[in-house]
């Protein structure tokens, strides 16, 4: 329950009531008005970035109608509906754009739901500052909301000899970013823990827990949309141009944008050019390509941008094995093929790493990737869980789900840190880019939208 008495579930009815009504200010009334319809053209060049710039130069003296707002938040996963949420709680006005049918459809619904302690990154990187202090302010929020979640502690282990200096090095590292809990233990005291689990060696923390991330999503954008900001599904920001006083955002509707399959570059024409006070590119799969395309922002502080596809099985045939998460020491690209439990008792493991190449502009704007997960593919995951979790019976895996992680790193590179960047260094007022936003960006998320709420009242 919240502060007003409403559940859950009560404020899942009421947002679904909200949605199906269309019961909108203005100036939401206005983007349907002319989102009904999208206006398609295509270009069989493949520098769709050259194609949009020429492009927005002729819009920009158009006769399409254009809107004033204060703030934009383009992207209503996670991220996006914590800063709305944020922003409207200093009084903004929040507008939200997202490209698909409701919230968290990509990355904030496809993946462990873990709230992490924050023993990974390197020491005063933004992902330990604000999974660190993200993870304090979940747990309050879950615990004052009524958000499904539970502490459940965590145990990385090291299933040889050779991975314990790794174990010692998390451990060090976790302590330096404030994690103050940690407990290395050895493997009879595991064995004790957790009698399905083999280890020669491993490490504790108590501070790991789950959380049902589609209730704080709804709880989040309940309170958003309580405090007058509004939501635009099926809205896509095809990109923009610099004007006089910030960013000019393209609008068009998603329904009707081109297949990717078809390989085409992204050129359409906007239905509506919003000019908004601040902008927050908190478009997660898309926002690198986002933001490449704003013309006139100087591309050279814009990263590249890579994906990882990883898949997830769940267990079958057996009662949970586990009462903690357990994962093994951190691979390229990810934190290892880890066990998690779900609030319901579910168990499943994942997710690997699959790193996909050159991806359209298309396909990270509508989220159009492949997200099945083919039955064969546990053949990889047998040999990877039996390491920790040897008495795992043949045939016990079935498919899950996937997921898409944004990174700004790729194979073999150290991981990178998030990106938010600002005017000091892209040049641009009121623009807020959020890049690479992977993991640990569910925990850091309410750290990550204060961070942001104080940046915007600051060039304000």
């Amino acid at each position: 329950m919240n502060e007003l008495g409403e559940s859950v579930e009560q404020r899942q009815r009421a947002h679904r009531k909200r949605k199906g009504e269309q019961k909108r200010p203005i100036l939401a009334m206005l983007l349907l008005k002319f989102l009904r319809n999208s206006i398609r053209s295509t270009s069989k060049s493949p520098h769709g970035v050259k194609h949009f710039a020429a492009a927005a130069a002729a819009v920009n003296s158009s006769s399409i109608p254009k809107e004033e707002v204060d703030c934009v938040v383009i992207g209503a996963g996670i991220v996006g509906i914590a800063v709305a949420r944020e922003l409207a709680l200093k009084g903004r006005q929040v507008l939200v754009l997202e490209s698909a049918s409701t919230f968290g459809t990509a990355t904030s619904s496809r993946n462990s739901e873990v709230i992490h302690a924050g023993i990974y990154y390197p020491p005063n990187s933004l992902k330990a500052v604000f999974c660190v202090k993200g993870r304090k302010m979940m747990y309050r929020y879950c615990s004052e909301h009524g958000v499904p979640h539970k502490q459940l502690g965590k145990l990385i282990v090291a299933t040889r000899g050779s991975e314990v200096p790794k174990l010692n090095e998390l451990l060090i590292r976790g302590t330096e970013n404030g994690v103050v809990d940690l407990r290395m233990i050895d493997a009879s005291e595991a064995k004790k823990m957790e009698p399905e689990l083999q280890c020669v060696q491993a490490l504790l923390s108590p501070a790991s827990g789950i959380v049902d991330s589609h209730s704080l999503m709804l709880s989040l954008l309940g309170e958003a949309e309580n405090n007058g900001a509004t939501i635009c599904y099926n809205t896509t920001v095809l990109g923009g141009h610099l004007g006089e006083d910030g960013v000019c955002l393209h609008i068009t509707g998603s329904l009707d944008l081109i297949d990717s399959s078809k390989g085409d570059a992204l050129h359409l024409d906007p239905e509506l050019i919003l000019q908004p006070k601040v902008v927050i590119n908190s478009a997660g799969l898309a926002a690198v390509a986002l933001a490449k395309r704003l013309v006139g922002l100087n591309y050279g502080v814009i990263p590249a941008a890579f994906f990882a596809r990883g898949c997830y099985f769940s267990l079958s045939k057996t009662k949970p094995p586990f009462q903690h998460l357990i994962y093994p020491i951190p691979e390229d690209g990810g934190l290892g093929v880890h066990l998690t439990l779900g609030l319901d008792g579910q168990v499943k493991f994942g997710p690997d790493v699959e790193w996909i190449g050159e991806t359209n502009d298309m396909a990270s704007f509508l989220n159009q990737f492949d997200y099945s997960v083919h039955t064969d593919r546990a053949e990889r995951f047998y040999p990877e869980i039996r390491k920790y979790y040897p008495n795992l019976k043949d045939g016990s895996l079935d498919p899950g789900y996937a997921g898409i992680r944004p990174k700004l790193s790729g194979p073999k590179q150290t991981p990178a840190d998030f990106v938010i960047q600002g005017e000091d260094v892209h040049g641009v007022p009121g623009l807020i880019n959020l890049l690479g936003i992977e993991s640990p960006g569910l925990t850091s998320s309410l750290a990550i939208a204060e961070h942001v709420a104080a940046r915007v009242r600051l060039f304000n």
